[in-house]
């Protein structure tokens, strides 16, 4: 420790900026648009970040280059950091502020760990306060104090946490794959009718016979109804509030998709009286705002009022999510139906027109993607497994107790 120095995180950095004040274009034009709610998962999905228009003056002012950090400076989401990690043509916007640090002084992506550990954490909560409109301007995050060691010491830290952070974006990668997969085969046999018939061929091209119904042509054979016909639904209903803990006691709880991840929630709380059980591997969906979130229970768990599971009576969880997954667009349309804030219920929910195929053309679906969705389970909790390693090692490795030389895995 005797060869770290202190700095303040201004005296580092070579640029600090404030962002873009230009609107979102969902519109493929212009360069890409970070905003606060692209960084708020841990990783940036770039795929889903919007675009924007934007004059020259104003776009090399705020381009983003590798090993820029941007760091939210409004509402809750106050100090909430991220280090461009890839070469991507974007912008970030206003109520972000990007600090570039002097790679002569720093290793920014070292710099972007310590702003993800709760030495950061704890002096954003103490400029913030108890404020009800939290947030912070460029001069109050300069002031941030921090000790670093020799730029090779940060660099094989950073190189040690990124490897984690590394497989875990790749495992990320590949699950959106394998669910964009499943995603495509669900929509060629329950909306394009292009299902295998009795000889392998697809449906509908292959001359199957359609009928007429409420909502379009559907395979002969196949019916229209509703989702409480096809599908058992339960809605949640939150414990009392002094039976929650954080201390693993009881089961599981998810009260709304705050919680939500890829896939799986994340779990943070937990309750001695649940009231509603969602049991493993049942489909999830946010009933309040926003509606139309969707999740899958990794495990039995209780759900509070935000929440609602849906389950096959045959238990083909991979089918039904799937299913719920094909009407989001529709479920969403809810958010705001004669609310100010956006809610949907069970009758209204169980009441959603349904296009219901034949149980065995469900249940061969089901078992096609129940292996790509084990895969999915797996790596998703190789995942978790690393993001712990990663948050066990980062406060040992950024104040000195553990040195570089000391791990090995």
């Amino acid at each position: 420790m005797s060869k770290w120095k202190e700095y303040k995180l201004g005296d580092i950095s070579e640029d600090v900026s404030y962002g873009y004040t230009e609107s979102a274009n969902e519109n493929p034009v212009g360069p890409k648009f970070l905003r606060i709610t692209d960084i708020r998962e841990g990783s940036i999905n770039w795929d889903k970040v919007p675009y924007c228009i934007i004059n020259q003056k104003d776009f090399i002012k705020c381009k983003i280059e590798i090993g820029d950090i941007v760091i939210a400076r409004t509402g809750a989401t106050t100090g909430i950091t991220e280090t461009i990690k890839h070469n991507v043509n974007a912008v970030f916007a206003s109520y972000l502020i990007r600090f570039r640090i002097n790679k002569l002084k720093a290793n920014p992506f070292y710099i972007g760990y310590i702003l993800k550990s709760n030495f950061w954490k704890d002096y954003v909560s103490s400029i913030v306060g108890g404020s009800a409109q939290p947030g912070a301007n460029a001069k109050q995050f300069s002031d941030f104090s921090l000790r670093i060691p020799s730029l090779p010491a940060q660099t094989a830290i950073a190189e040690i946490l990124s490897s984690l952070d590394d497989k875990i974006e790749l495992n990320n990668k590949i699950n959106q794959e394998l669910e964009n997969l499943a995603q495509t085969l669900f929509k060629r046999w329950f909306i394009d009718f292009e299902f295998p018939n009795e000889n392998g061929e697809p449906y509908k091209s292959s001359g199957g016979e359609m009928v007429e119904s409420e909502l379009g042509e559907i395979p002969k054979g196949w019916e229209v109804k509703t989702l409480k016909d096809e599908f058992i639904l339960n809605m949640g209903q939150s414990p009392n509030g002094d039976t929650y803990n954080t201390i693993g006691d009881g089961m599981i709880f998810f009260q709304g998709r705050s919680d939500f991840g890829f896939r799986f929630p994340s779990i943070r709380m937990y309750t001695n009286v649940p009231k509603k059980i969602a049991k493993k591997f049942e489909t999830l969906i946010s009933v309040r705002a926003p509606v139309g979130d969707i999740n899958m229970a990794s495990e039995d768990c209780c759900i509070g009022r935000g929440l609602g599971s849906i389950s096959h009576i045959f238990k083909l969880y991979s089918y039904t999510y799937y299913k719920i997954l094909s009407i989001q667009v529709e479920l969403k349309s809810y958010d705001n139906e004669g609310t100010v804030f956006g809610s949907i219920n069970k009758e209204t929910l169980g009441n959603i027109k349904s296009i219901i195929p034949p149980i065995d053309i469900c249940k061969s679906f089901n078992d096609l993607s129940v292996a790509n969705d084990g895969l999915i389970f797996n790596m998703v909790n190789e995942c978790q497994q690393l993001a712990n390693l990663r948050d066990t090692l980062l406060p040992k490795l950024i104040s000195g107790e553990l040195e570089v030389n000391n791990i090995n895995f």
